[in-house]
Protein backbone atom coordinates (compact mmCIF):
# COMPACT_ATOMS: atom_id res chain seq x y z
CA UNK A 1 0.00 0.00 0.00
CA UNK A 2 1.59 3.27 -1.32
CA UNK A 3 1.80 6.16 1.07
CA UNK A 4 2.84 9.90 1.71
CA UNK A 5 2.52 11.24 5.23
CA UNK A 6 3.45 15.02 5.69
CA UNK A 7 3.70 16.40 8.75
CA UNK A 8 5.08 19.30 10.68
CA UNK A 9 2.71 22.14 9.53
CA UNK A 10 1.35 24.68 12.33
CA UNK A 11 0.65 28.10 12.98
CA UNK A 12 3.40 30.07 12.87
CA UNK A 13 4.29 33.88 13.27
CA UNK A 14 5.96 35.60 9.94
CA UNK A 15 9.40 35.61 9.56
CA UNK A 16 9.62 31.91 11.66
CA UNK A 17 10.45 29.29 10.41
CA UNK A 18 9.44 25.23 9.59
CA UNK A 19 10.47 22.27 9.09
CA UNK A 20 8.04 19.76 7.06
CA UNK A 21 8.75 15.66 6.59
CA UNK A 22 7.22 13.45 4.10
CA UNK A 23 7.38 9.98 5.17
CA UNK A 24 7.43 7.58 1.90
CA UNK A 25 6.51 3.74 1.81
CA UNK A 26 5.07 1.04 -0.46
CA UNK A 27 7.07 2.15 -3.26
CA UNK A 28 10.86 2.31 -4.04
CA UNK A 29 11.59 6.21 -2.60
CA UNK A 30 14.67 6.41 -4.21
CA UNK A 31 13.47 5.85 -7.97
CA UNK A 32 11.11 8.65 -7.58
CA UNK A 33 11.67 12.21 -7.78
CA UNK A 34 9.90 14.21 -5.21
CA UNK A 35 7.90 17.55 -5.25
CA UNK A 36 6.44 19.62 -2.61
CA UNK A 37 3.11 21.38 -3.68
CA UNK A 38 0.97 23.78 -1.82
CA UNK A 39 -2.78 25.33 -2.64
CA UNK A 40 -4.28 28.23 -0.61
CA UNK A 41 -7.64 28.92 -0.43
CA UNK A 42 -9.20 30.16 -4.14
CA UNK A 43 -6.02 29.28 -5.49
CA UNK A 44 -4.90 26.48 -7.96
CA UNK A 45 -2.38 24.11 -6.65
CA UNK A 46 0.99 25.22 -7.35
CA UNK A 47 4.45 23.63 -6.95
CA UNK A 48 6.96 24.63 -4.66
CA UNK A 49 10.20 22.56 -4.91
CA UNK A 50 10.93 19.50 -6.74
CA UNK A 51 14.27 17.40 -6.21
CA UNK A 52 15.57 14.30 -8.22
CA UNK A 53 16.36 10.68 -7.04
CA UNK A 54 19.74 12.06 -5.68
CA UNK A 55 20.21 15.20 -4.20
CA UNK A 56 22.43 17.05 -6.60
CA UNK A 57 19.47 18.81 -8.45
CA UNK A 58 16.50 21.06 -7.39
CA UNK A 59 14.48 23.42 -8.40
CA UNK A 60 12.27 26.15 -6.91
CA UNK A 61 9.00 28.21 -7.39
CA UNK A 62 10.57 32.27 -7.51
CA UNK A 63 8.50 32.61 -4.96
CA UNK A 64 10.63 30.90 -2.16
CA UNK A 65 14.03 31.04 -3.93
CA UNK A 66 16.19 31.53 -1.24
CA UNK A 67 13.72 30.79 1.52
CA UNK A 68 12.88 27.39 1.06
CA UNK A 69 14.95 24.21 0.61
CA UNK A 70 14.25 20.78 -0.35
CA UNK A 71 16.23 17.58 0.41
CA UNK A 72 15.62 14.34 1.23
CA UNK A 73 17.12 10.79 2.95
CA UNK A 74 16.72 7.84 0.78
CA UNK A 75 17.68 5.69 3.77
CA UNK A 76 14.55 7.06 5.65
CA UNK A 77 12.52 7.21 2.59
CA UNK A 78 11.47 10.76 3.40
CA UNK A 79 11.55 14.41 1.58
CA UNK A 80 12.14 17.26 3.94
CA UNK A 81 10.96 20.84 3.22
CA UNK A 82 12.75 23.39 5.29
CA UNK A 83 10.75 26.85 5.35
CA UNK A 84 12.67 30.21 6.46
CA UNK A 85 11.46 33.78 6.84
CA UNK A 86 8.09 32.93 6.36
CA UNK A 87 5.37 35.16 5.28
CA UNK A 88 1.98 35.60 5.50
CA UNK A 89 1.34 34.38 1.34
CA UNK A 90 3.05 30.90 2.08
CA UNK A 91 -0.56 30.14 3.91
CA UNK A 92 -1.46 26.90 2.57
CA UNK A 93 -1.76 23.00 2.50
CA UNK A 94 1.44 21.09 1.46
CA UNK A 95 1.18 18.48 -0.49
CA UNK A 96 4.09 16.02 -0.94
CA UNK A 97 3.89 14.35 -4.36
CA UNK A 98 6.00 11.87 -5.55
CA UNK A 99 6.62 11.17 -9.59
CA UNK A 100 8.34 8.43 -11.69
CA UNK A 101 8.02 7.67 -15.81
CA UNK A 102 9.33 4.15 -16.77
CA UNK A 103 8.46 2.93 -20.11
CA UNK A 104 6.25 5.39 -21.04
CA UNK A 105 4.25 5.02 -17.87
CA UNK A 106 4.08 7.40 -15.26
CA UNK A 107 3.43 6.90 -11.80
CA UNK A 108 2.39 9.52 -9.36
CA UNK A 109 1.29 9.68 -5.49
CA UNK A 110 -0.21 12.39 -3.34
CA UNK A 111 0.21 12.89 0.54
CA UNK A 112 -2.98 13.68 2.37
CA UNK A 113 -1.31 17.38 3.04
CA UNK A 114 -0.43 19.60 5.61
CA UNK A 115 -1.48 22.68 6.74
CA UNK A 116 0.76 25.64 6.90
CA UNK A 117 -0.47 28.99 8.57
CA UNK A 118 1.53 32.24 8.76
CA UNK A 119 -0.22 35.09 11.26
CA UNK A 120 0.83 37.06 13.73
Amino acid sequence: QVQLVESGGRLVQPGGSLRLSCAASGFTFSNYAMRWYRQAPGKERELVAAILRTNSSTNYADSVKGRFTISRDNAKNTVFLQMNSLKPEDTAVYYCNARRIARLNEYVFWGQGTQVTVSS
